[in-house]
């Protein structure tokens, strides 16, 4: 892959341990590579620790294709051009369904898996609507600072916390005026909302957020059956970002995971 289409990634590796693995943190939909750094940060003084963004997102390259084997392949891109042999990877949402399909296309590369709050299925709808509404509101009305952006968002999207986390990736003078490429993000949304089934035996922890409705109990066989050697945990009290609602949880789940059949 020429390296123009290489993403961009932030890594760290550990000095003082240069066998201990690296965790992979991928972010989600509208995200960058900061979204899971609090999650991150808490594992760097044990752990390498490498940080991307995804294609339209962040600071990689826009490419007007998007789907979870090309992702994949992207992920594995940079994995190999670091000359990485075992990872985990770490993945919210989006980012979970992309460390789902790298696991099971690149199984070599592959030590662990830790999904939060996404299944491995299709998704018909699940609220986007009003967010695509106000991101292009905002476009259309080409503000040139995030005060100016606020209120085109709110026209469409009642959640503050969500406008905040929008305008993060606000830049006017990017194309769609935020970082991500909205146009791309828009265009390829069937595909970021569909999954095809894979298979993967790698030892694998999913993460929900007990008010979430991502990951649901009569998704359970479905997982299995893609992922037989699953396990769940639930945190309670929060919603789909359940890393940035209790991120103590959160950590507590992986370290736990990390350190467990070895």
């Amino acid at each position: 892959m020429p390296e123009k289409n290489l993403l961009h990634f932030q890594f760290h590796q550990l000095k003082q341990d240069i066998n201990a693995p690296t965790l992979v943190f991928i972010h989600g939909l509208f995200g960058d590579m900061n979204n899971l750094g609090i999650i991150a940060r808490a594992f760097s003084e044990k752990y390498s620790i490498l940080r991307v963004d995804l294609r339209n997102h962040g600071q990689s390259f826009h490419h007007e294709d998007m789907n979870y084997a090309l992702m994949a392949e992207d992920l594995a891109n940079v994995i190999h051009a670091l000359k990485l042999e075992k990872v985990v990877l770490i993945g919210h949402s989006m980012g979970g369904k992309t460390a789902m399909k790298m696991t099971a296309l690149y199984p070599q590369l592959v030590e662990k898996l830790i999904v939060i709050d996404i299944a491995p299925i299709s998704y018909d709808h699940h609220g986007h609507d009003e967010v695509f509404a106000g991101l292009f509101a905002t476009k259309h009305a080409q503000p040139k600072t995030r005060q100016e952006a606020k209120p085109f968002l709110a026209q469409h999207i009642s959640e503050d916390a969500i406008q905040q986390f929008m305008l993060k990736s606000f830049d006017p003078h990017a194309k769609d005026y935020f970082r991500f490429n909205l146009s791309a993000l828009h265009n390829n949304y069937a595909h970021i909302m569909d999954w095809q089934p894979c298979y993967s035996n790698v030892p694998t922890l999913f993460i929900r957020g007990g008010q979430s409705n991502y990951i649901k109990t009569e998704d359970t066989p479905h997982i299995l059956a893609q992922f037989p050697q699953a396990t769940a945990f639930t945190i309670n009290g929060c919603g789909h970002w359940v890393h940035a609602e209790k991120p103590e949880f959160v950590i507590r789940a992986i370290e736990r995971f990390l350190i467990s059949n070895k």
